[in-house]
């Protein structure tokens, strides 16, 4: 089975060649069975240490089980082939891209791993569109390469872009304590937090509460509302769980902070801020906040999470409908990989947020061992190169956002996963990230 794909020489906006671009890969002619045998060794051990460390960088930031760096010394359905692509074709624009090692990353969709996938990689060596899967179980209508989807956490890209552009206007002091903007929100036995400490996640704050600690909980709450006000509020009762700016640990609870941030000093809603100070600069115009709205609106694909059944067996649970709201400003937007795209593109070339304060994006804490969080993005460095990343995950969907500074090469993807809160890297997102970052 192949997926559907096509490979762009040039920008993202170029024309488009349907196919797979040919490559000059192969075993040269005369080469020993030893050299063979060493060389097959070599990319398997690179193979292994490039899996772990996307694994590690992939995943990391769970929206339950948030990522933690030590303080330094100063403080199951059955496959449907997808629509065959058109014969390959040369597409000189993206030699720098393996195509093949793309288009196979999607091939067998839907699996017990996911039940679709959508693709785009960009940069200066060319660009490659792909997607794969199925719309729904059901019908088993291909997948909407278009379809819109739960982002999760990469809203935090947006939310962090949209302080920073309220920085840079002068109506936001990075430096000052966020109690000064929102008092009472917090009680007495929190020190001072600053604005630069949520958006990278040194604050101290503890993790809000939710619906349910298992799925089983959360998907019988899943038409249920817990405001953001009663998720920091949950947070505040607990108390600080470390000094402000001597750790790292990655939570929601402090972009839902900055979310209420943004409301008080602009007056608007968080959705209603974030539209107009980052998705319309960026032109994304099929992204949204759906708040208390379950659905997800427009042209969209379903998500599922499999659940172990009584008697041993696993069943795949429809989770495309949910109410996000207690994600808020930290998990809630809806967007698609073009929107996306966008997004990464124009924020990384200074379009939205001013080069002064963007240079806090690609910034981490350098007092911190370990730290890889930024505000807004988190540093991933493979094979010399350094990645600017962002990932998400709600139930039935996985998101990412990549890119280098100078975007010579940019991913971003959305997997229907069939477990998206696991642990481990989905293999479907393994392999995608494996052949568009070589």
């Amino acid at each position: 089975m192949r997926a559907r794909h096509h490979t762009t020489a040039g920008t993202s906006t170029g024309t488009a060649t349907t196919g797979t671009a040919t490559t000059g890969t192969g075993t040269a002619t005369g080469t020993s069975p030893l050299t063979a045998t060493r060389t097959r060794s070599l990319a398997t051990r690179r193979t292994t240490a490039v899996t772990a460390a996307l694994v590690l960088a992939f995943v990391a930031g769970p929206l339950t089980a948030p990522a933690f760096a030590s303080p330094a010394s100063n403080p199951t359905a059955p496959a449907v082939p997808a629509t065959p692509a058109a014969p390959a074709a040369d597409a000189p624009g993206a030699r720098g891209l393996d195509t093949k090692a793309l288009s196979a990353a999607l091939d067998g969709l839907p699996d017990q791993d996911a039940t679709a996938a959508l693709v785009r990689v960009g940069g200066t060596a060319g660009s490659w569109h792909g997607s794969a899967g199925v719309h729904d179980l059901a019908s088993g209508r291909p997948a909407d390469p278009d379809a819109r989807f739960r982002a999760g956490s990469v809203t935090k890209v947006v939310t962090a872009a949209a302080v920073l552009k309220l920085a840079a206007r002068g109506e936001i002091d990075l430096n000052r304590p966020v109690q000064r903007y929102l008092p009472g929100l917090l009680g007495r036995d929190f020190r001072p937090i600053t604005v630069r400490q949520l958006l990278n996640h040194t604050s101290g704050l503890p993790a809000g509460d939710s619906l349910g600690t298992t799925f089983e909980e959360l998907y019988e709450h899943r038409y249920e509302t817990l405001t953001p006000q009663e998720v920091v509020a949950s947070a505040a009762a607990k108390g600080p769980e470390f000094r402000p700016g001597c750790k790292q640990q990655y939570l929601n609870i402090n972009y839902t902070v900055l979310g209420l941030l943004i409301e008080k000093v602009t007056g608007l809603s968080y959705a209603e801020a974030a539209a107009e100070l980052v998705l319309a600069p960026a032109g994304m115009r099929d992204t949204y906040f759906p708040g208390t709205d379950p659905r997800i609106r427009g042209p969209h694909n379903h998500g599922y999470q499999k659940v172990e059944k009584a008697d041993g067996t696993t069943e795949l649970v429809d989770v495309t409908e949910w109410n996000q709201a207690d994600r808020f400003a930290a998990g809630d937007m809806i967007s698609t990989t073009a929107d996306l795209e966008r997004l990464l593109t124009s924020l990384f070339r200074g379009r939205i947020v001013p080069q002064p304060q963007l240079r806090e994006m690609f910034t981490v804490p350098a007092h911190i061992e370990g730290a890889t969080y930024s505000a807004g993005l988190q540093r991933f460095e493979h094979a010399g190169k350094v990645y600017w990343l962002k990932t998400g995950g709600r139930y039935g969907y996985n998101a990412v956002i990549a890119g280098t500074r100078n975007l010579s090469r940019t991913l971003v993807h959305s997997v229907n996963s069939t477990d998206a809160k696991a642990e481990g890297m989905n293999p479907v997102a393994q392999r995608i990230a494996m052949a568009a970052l070589k």
